[in-house]
């Protein structure tokens, strides 16, 4: 849903950021630092990066900084000491820094654990700058529904979603055929099946255009980040599955496209930065100065397209099944993922176990559809413990409902 939004008495924006720490969280910063006289930080959010987040905290001069691991509660008080910065720790904390009355939330936690303080900013009708695709995933029904409930607005930030934002005629939504998706391909584009079982963490989590975190960088090298893109896409846009469309673009330039009836696609073309749809939604219905490289089209020289090999990246397939299965599928899956991908990163299972671990999942747990959020708590949950079990490990990353 989008409805205007404005600023405060002062002319500025008041802003919280959840998961501050993070790189989408530390982009998002960055912006506001260089136009400091347009934006009030009301709260910042972080899992444990205490240092970091006291540092951001200071410097912005936020309200609250909450760090989700109540363990570390002790050391960011000492660390926020007299600068009269209020010091909040635990999961409840963080839901509460979200329902605080800032006028833009960024939502960048990531995974499913992201959903309830990305609902607590909802029901008080914010405009959010939604970068934690997982929470409509897991919840997309339920969530928007909630958002036209409180009429509250939606940001896209993840840059393929961002970019058919901005060239998605909403008004003349007759007229779009289709909307296409673009995805780098990942690290291991070109790497044989067989090869791809040989895969370290620490080759998976090198995006060959990307900075990202460990989590989003693994989904990159899997394509699961993509299929997990065309179950929100699906949600934000509301178009089918047979109505969106996945390609291969390894140059990472056009970021998504949008197909009409008269035979026009119209496209958001940027360099692989997420301060470009950050600033798009931080500013929005503005636009405001980002310092993202600026395309030089005489250089790239050429941009190539291909399309996805699901048989190498099974991934993809299984998310697009999902979407269409509907119920719990795809909160299974993305439970499921998480669970994997943490174990793919410890070392406890190999990079193709990833996607074999989800499909496995999918398979053994009955879905009697979801009605509620107690619905995708519980399911949720289950998946994590079958996805776990499947291997022989255990389901650390906690479940959605306490997850924060």
């Amino acid at each position: 849903m989008v409805m205007a939004i404005g600023a405060g008495n002062d002319g500025r924006r008041s802003v919280t950021i959840l998961g501050s720490t993070g790189s989408v969280g530390c982009s998002t910063i960055d912006l506001i630092e260089r136009q400091p006289e347009n934006f009030t930080v009301e709260a910042l959010t972080a899992h444990r990066n205490v240092a970091l987040l006291a540092e951001q905290a200071r410097r912005l001069r936020a309200g609250l900084a909450v760090v989700s691991d109540p363990s570390c509660y002790a050391a960011l008080k000492e660390a926020l000491s007299g600068t009269g910065i209020e010091v909040a720790a635990g999961p409840e904390a963080v839901v509460e820094a979200a329902a605080r009355p800032a006028e833009w939330v960024m939502a960048a936690i990531v995974g499913a654990a992201g959903l309830a303080p990305t609902l607590a900013a909802i029901r008080r009708g914010a405009a959010i700058a939604f970068a934690n695709k997982e929470v409509l995933v897991c919840a997309g029904p339920l969530v928007m529904a909630e958002v036209a409930r409180h009429g509250a607005t939606l940001l896209p930030v993840d840059s393929e979603h961002n970019a058919i934002f901005q060239v998605f005629e909403a008004d003349r939504r007759e007229a779009i055929e289709r909307i296409i998706l673009t995805a780098s391909g990942g690290p291991f584009r070109d790497r044989s099946y067989e090869a791809m079982r040989r895969v370290t963490p620490a080759e998976a989590v090198a995006h060959p255009n990307w900075r990202m975190g460990a989590k989003i960088s693994v989904d990159s090298a899997t394509m699961m980040n993509k299929g997990l893109e065309l179950i929100e896409a699906h949600h934000l846009f509301g178009l089918p599955s047979d109505r969106m469309d996945v390609v291969v673009h390894p140059q990472s330039i056009i970021h998504g496209l949008v197909a009409y009836s008269d035979g026009s696609f119209l496209a958001q073309l940027g360099s692989p930065d997420m301060r470009t749809p950050i600033a798009y939604a931080l500013a929005w219905p503005k636009r405001m100065g980002s310092p993202s490289p600026k395309l030089d089209l005489a250089t790239i020289a050429k941009l190539t397209f291909e399309a996805p090999d699901e048989t190498r990246f099974p991934a993809l397939r299984l998310a697009r099944a999902a979407l269409d299965r509907g119920g719990a599928a795809p909160t299974i899956l993305n439970a499921a993922n998480e669970v994997a991908v943490h174990a793919f990163l410890a070392g406890g299972i190999g990079f193709l176990d990833i996607a074999s671990t989800v499909e496995r999942t999918l398979e053994l747990i009955p879905d009697d559809g979801i009605a509620s959020l107690d619905d995708v708590y519980n399911f949720d949950s289950e998946a994590r413990r079958v996805a776990a079990e499947l291997f022989g490990g255990a389901a650390r990353t906690p479940p959605v409902a306490v997850a924060v």
